[in-house]
């Protein structure tokens, strides 16, 4: 069996293979991992324990890019820095991948008029060993995912509908169907230049002003954030809310956060940490 580092040529077949499990996966097609196992065992001369692991590991450098990894190989940390460099290779030869059409799990859509699951936002107390934590953020940063996830406006465009359908069902549950028929998707009617995305109510129609966020990564991928966002944040605190719409490619969760902002910078342990632009 080989031992030592993994080549830069290992690197790139067993990230090929990861990719095509994710696929399938995200799918909801039936894969046999022991099977594919066993097939790059014969390609890369590895042992079983090390090829599962070095998938753990792609699992870790997805997370730290907001990427969508596979549940069932649970990321592991500590990996080779040219592991990093094999996807971001696959995604160079690969493009149509970053840029595919952004939508939420067929599962999560099958599920008619739910209300978004929406939980408490990421904490000092809940946050992943300093070591782990700090090595998604490096990678997040040298590869600015804020800034990508930022720039995808088909990504922004689908969390704000998925999440103006979230907040129509949630009045019409409660008896409120003329406040849901108010509601209003204002990015899309007036662009961006409100500070906010969305006009929703509460049930007793006190006012939501919505800015969302959107990702396909973990609850602490970084976002970006507007200094006019912020302006509206602050002139309109009782009113205002942020909410963080992430894990959107496979059943979308989300977590709010209201004014002031600042004050959550430090309470979600650099979750937008450097955000504001």
């Amino acid at each position: 069996m080989a031992e030592g580092p993994w080549t830069d040529t290992e690197n790139d077949l067993i990230v090929v293979d990861y990719f095509a499990m994710l696929a399938s996966d995200v799918a909801g097609n039936r894969y046999n991992k022991a099977e594919r196992n066993r097939g790059l065992q014969s390609q890369l001369g590895r042992s079983r324990t090390s090829i599962e692991f070095k998938h753990q590991n792609i699992s870790a450098v997805l997370k730290g890019l907001g990427e969508d990894w596979i549940p069932g190989y649970k990321p592991a940390f500590n990996f080779q820095a040219s592991l990093i460099d094999a996807v971001m290779r696959w995604f160079m030869r690969n493009p149509a991948y970053l840029e595919r059409k952004p939508t939420a799990s067929s599962a999560y859509q099958l599920r008619e008029a739910e209300p978004l699951w929406i939980g408490p936002p990421p904490t000092l107390s809940n946050q992943p060993q300093p070591q782990e934590l700090e090595q998604m953020l490096r990678i997040a940063a040298k590869f600015d995912v804020a800034g990508r996830d930022e720039r995808n406006r088909a990504l922004g465009r689908a969390g704000e509908e998925l999440v103006l359908a979230h907040e129509r069902a949630t009045l019409s549950a409660v008896g409120r169907g003329d406040l849901a028929q108010k509601v209003r998707w204002i990015s899309d009617e007036e662009g961006d230049g409100a500070g906010y995305d969305i006009e929703s109510f509460t049930p007793n129609g006190k006012a939501r002003l919505l800015e969302i966020k959107t990702t396909n990564g973990w609850e602490r991928t970084p976002f970006y954030i507007s200094r006019n966002e912020v302006a509206v944040a602050e002139e309109r605190r009782e009113e205002w809310r942020l909410l963080r719409l992430w894990n959107f490619s496979r059943e979308p969760k989300a977590f709010e956060l209201a004014p002031p902002l600042s004050a959550h910078e430090m309470l979600t342990a650099t979750t937008f940490h450097a955000s504001f632009h």
